[in-house]
């Protein structure tokens, strides 16, 4: 028997032509106002029209899949779906379950290191639910990794080589409704991984904020990364600031033009020498050892 790897990530508009459709979806069939609409594409076209996110996770998935064939020849199917756009959680696990070959249980992967109910767990329910009869196994997080959280303090060191002596790093995360993260494994997962990357990386001066948080009237979870900024400029203490967005593994939207535009355009007007780490992305490391996990799955 084989078994079968569905790979989910957050999904991305093929081209500027599909950012409506996409972000009605994320919006649960609700479309956006104009104005809502046209600040979404305006930072896509700030970021060269689309995200690299598709080619990204095709190939994070990919070399997942080379790792699984290294492990057991033959033994494996993978296939990625989004939450958000084609191909879907759904069409991935369809794609799995139409091979001539029968599956005797699918594994499910987010390419999110942290577990939230309001992220994650949703991911593995859609999947668990087109898989039918096949038994469904979800890999609820991979923060505590090894290889990621070495990558991560390699990454930190790498880029705080090129800073002022009076850097603060900052580990950033997608910020959540406060009423998701109610009882929410989420924020304490996003700490003890910031601590061990900071203690590898040698890191003595961090902090944890948010970005990214959704334009909605409830509260979101804080503090913001542009708050923070503010308020360290307002110190006489950091010179700069390293931002690690250890809650995402891919260049995508959030990444470049949250940080790369935005937040870095605030830190220069704040005085403030700023810098993120590089994206993991397919770091072989960091691939491989998911690979393992999902064998052990």
């Amino acid at each position: 028997m084989t078994a079968g790897l569905v790979v989910m990530a957050y999904g991305t508009p093929s081209s500027p032509d599909a950012v409506a459709s996409y972000y009605t979806h994320i919006r649960r069939g609700r479309p956006p106002t104009d104005e809502q609409l046209a600040d979404l594409q305006a930072r896509y076209e700030a970021i060269g029209g689309v995200s690299p996110l598709a080619a990204r996770t095709q190939d994070q998935a990919q070399a997942i899949a080379t790792g699984l064939e290294s492990l057991a020849h033959g033994g494996w199917r993978v296939a990625l779906g989004n939450k958000h756009a084609p191909p879907f959680v759904e069409d991935a696990v369809t794609e799995l379950l139409t091979a001539d070959q029968p599956l005797d249980r699918i594994v499910g992967l987010v390419l999110a290191p942290h577990y939230s109910r309001g992220s994650v767990a949703e991911y593995h329910a859609r999947a668990a639910a087109a898989a039918g009869d096949v038994p469904y196994v979800g890999i609820d997080s991979w923060s505590d990794e090894p290889a990621w959280v070495d990558a991560q303090a390699a990454r930190v060191r790498a880029a705080l080589a090129e800073l002022p002596d009076a850097t603060r790093v900052l580990f950033t995360a997608h910020s959540l409704p406060e009423r998701i993260l109610a009882d929410d494994p989420y924020p304490g997962q996003l700490e003890s991984s910031a601590d061990a990357i900071a203690a590898v990386a040698g890191v003595t001066d961090w902090g944890l904020a948010w970005q990214s948080a959704g334009r909605t009237p409830e509260p979101w979870r804080g503090p913001d990364i542009l708050d923070v900024l503010r308020e360290l400029a307002g110190t006489d203490r950091v010179d700069g600031v390293l931002v690690c967005p250890q809650g995402f593994v891919s260049d995508h939207l959030e990444v470049l033009y949250d940080l790369d535009v935005q937040a870095a355009e605030l830190a220069g007007s704040l005085g403030l020498a700023f810098a993120r780490t590089a994206s993991i992305n397919d770091e072989p490391a960091v691939m491989n050892a998911l690979a393992h996990k999902v064998a052990a799955a």
